[in-house]
C-alpha cells in the first residue's frame, strides 16, 4: 500500500495552481474582459450624456479609482488565501475598523512615551487640571491634604513625562504602526485558533467574531472616534499614503496603491512558488484527502488565517490614511465587498480555486461600476441594487462551473 505522506500536492490537486494550464489562463481572462466590458459601456454613456464635459475617462478619475480601490483590494489579497483554502472571514470589516482605531488612539495616545514613561502629556496635564479642580473645591482638611499630596506627585510625574517626551514621541508613529497592523494580525490568528480547535464552521466563528472586534473598536474608542492631532500627532506619510495630492504621487499615483501591486505580487510568489502555496489549493480541494497527504491542516489554517489578518491590518492601515481618524463602525458592510472582490475575480466559495489578479480585476471592477454610476448621476440605492446583482451573477457562475466539473 502507498504510503500516504509520500503523495504530493501536486497528486492531490492535479488542477492545481499551474500558470500555463487552459483553465488557469481562462480564469484571468475572463475577469479582465468583464473590467474592460463595464469600461467601456460607462465610457460611452458619459461621453454619450454629458459630451465634452464627461468626467469619467479621465486621469483624475483614474487615480480616484485606484485609490479607492486600494483599502478593499489589499484586504481581498488576504481574503483570497483564506477562500482558496476553503474559508470565509465575515469579520474582515469590523477587523480592519479595529485595526485603524487601534493605530488613531496609539498616535493619539502617544503610544511609545506612554509605554516607557508611564503616561502621556496631555494624559498628565488632564489629571493635575482634575487634582487643582479638587483642591479648590475642598472644605476640609483631609481632602485638601489630599489634593495637595495628589498635585505634588503628578507634578513629579509631568516633569518626568515631559523630559522623556523629547527622546520617545518620536518613535510613537512605528509602535502605532505595529499596533494597527499587528491587531488585524491577532484578529485573523484568534480566527484560525477558534476554527481549527473547536473545528466549528468559519462563517459560524467569523459571524462572532465580526461582533466581538466591533465591541473592541468601541470600547478602545469609548463608543466615539477617535480623532488624533493631525497636525502634531499623525506623520505626513500616514495621511499621504493614499493622497492624491500632487506632492504625494509617485509616478502619478499614490504610494498606497504601488504598495498593493507589490504585496500582490509577493503573494502570488507565495501562493504559486512555495510549499505553504501548495498546501493551500490543497486544503481547499480536498480536506480530508490533505489531511490523509500528511499536510497539518490545522497549523495551516491558522497560518492562513494569521496572514489573512496581516493583509487585514495594512488595510486598516491605509483606511486611516484616507480618514486620518479611527471610526470603530467604518468597516461595518466592507466585508461583503472584500468577499465580493474575490467571487467576481474569480474564485470560488467551495475553495480550490481563486487568483491575486482576479481578486484585484474583481475589486476594480466594483470601484469602476460605482465611479461610472456616480458620474452619470445615478443614485446610491441603484448602485447598491447593481452591485448586488453582479455578485449574484458571480456566485451563479461558480456554482454553474461547479455542477459542470
Amino acid at each position: 500500500m502507498e504510503n500516504p505522506s509520500s503523495v504530493t500536492s501536486d497528486e492531490i490537486v492535479p488542477n492545481g495552481p499551474k500558470w500555463l494550464s487552459w483553465s488557469s489562463i481562462v480564469g484571468v481572462v475572463r475577469p479582465f474582459l468583464a473590467l474592460l466590458t463595464v469600461t467601456l459601456l460607462f465610457c460611452v454613456a458619459d461621453q454619450w450624456t454629458h459630451g465634452k464635459e464627461a468626467r469619467f475617462a479621465t486621469e483624475q478619475n483614474l487615480r480616484n479609482i485606484t485609490t479607492q480601490t486600494a483599502i478593499v483590494a489589499v484586504a481581498a489579497l488576504g481574503m483570497t488565501v483564506v477562500i482558496i483554502s476553503g474559508g470565509i472571514d465575515l469579520s474582515v470589516g469590523t477587523a480592519i475598523a479595529l485595526s485603524a482605531t487601534m493605530l488613531a488612539w496609539s498616535l493619539k495616545e502617544d503610544i511609545a512615551l506612554r509605554l516607557f514613561a508611564g503616561d502621556n502629556v496631555n494624559g498628565v496635564n488632564q489629571k493635575l487640571k482634575g487634582a487643582e479642580d479638587d483642591l479648590r473645591r475642598a472644605k476640609d482638611e483631609a481632602t485638601v491634604a489630599s489634593a495637595t499630596e495628589r498635585i505634588k506627585k503628578l507634578s513629579v510625574l509631568r516633569d518626568r513625562v515631559t523630559a522623556a517626551s523629547a527622546r520617545w514621541t518620536r518613535w510613537t508613529p512605528l509602535f502605532a504602526l505595529i499596533i494597527g497592523i499587528g491587531t488585524g494580525c491577532l484578529c485573523g490568528l484568534v480566527n484560525g485558533l477558534l476554527i481549527s480547535y473547536l473545528k466549528m464552521v468559519p462563517f459560524i466563528v467569523t459571524l462572532g467574531t465580526m461582533q466581538l472586534y466591533l465591541g473592541w473598536a468601541k470600547w478602545v474608542a469609548d463608543n466615539t472616534t477617535v480623532r488624533p492631532d493631525l497636525a502634531t500627532q499623525v506623520p505626513a506619510w500616514f495621511a499621504d499614503l493614499l493622497s492624491i495630492r500632487p506632492s504625494a504621487l509617485v509616478q502619478g499615483m499614490p504610494v498606497g496603491v504601488w504598495l498593493t501591486l507589490g504585496l500582490a505580487m509577493l503573494l502570488a510568489g507565495v501562493l504559486h512558488f512555495t510549499v505553504f502555496g501548495r498546501y493551500v489549493f490543497a486544503i481547499g480541494s480536498n480536506e480530508a484527502t490533505a489531511r490523509l497527504c500528511g499536510i497539518n491542516v490545522r497549523w495551516n489554517k491558522i497560518a492562513i488565517y494569521t496572514l489573512g489578518g496581516v493583509f487585514t491590518g495594512i488595510a486598516g492601515l491605509y483606511q486611516f490614511s484616507r480618514l486620518t481618524v479611527g471610526n470603530p463602525s467604518s468597516g461595518l458592510g466592507l466585508e461583503l465587498k472584500v468577499i465580493a472582490s474575490v467571487i467576481i475575480g474569480g474564485g470560488s466559495l467551495n475553495g480550490g480555486r481563486a487568483s491575486v489578479l482576479g481578486t484585484l480585476t474583481g475589486a476594480l471592477i466594483m470601484s469602476v461600476i460605482t465611479s461610472g454610476c456616480t458620474a452619470l448621476g445615478v443614485t446610491n440605492p441603484v448602485q447598491d441594487m447593481l452591485l448586488g446583482i453582479i455578485i449574484i451573477i458571480a456566485v451563479a457562475v461558480d456554482q454553474f462551473r461547479q455542477q459542470k466539473t
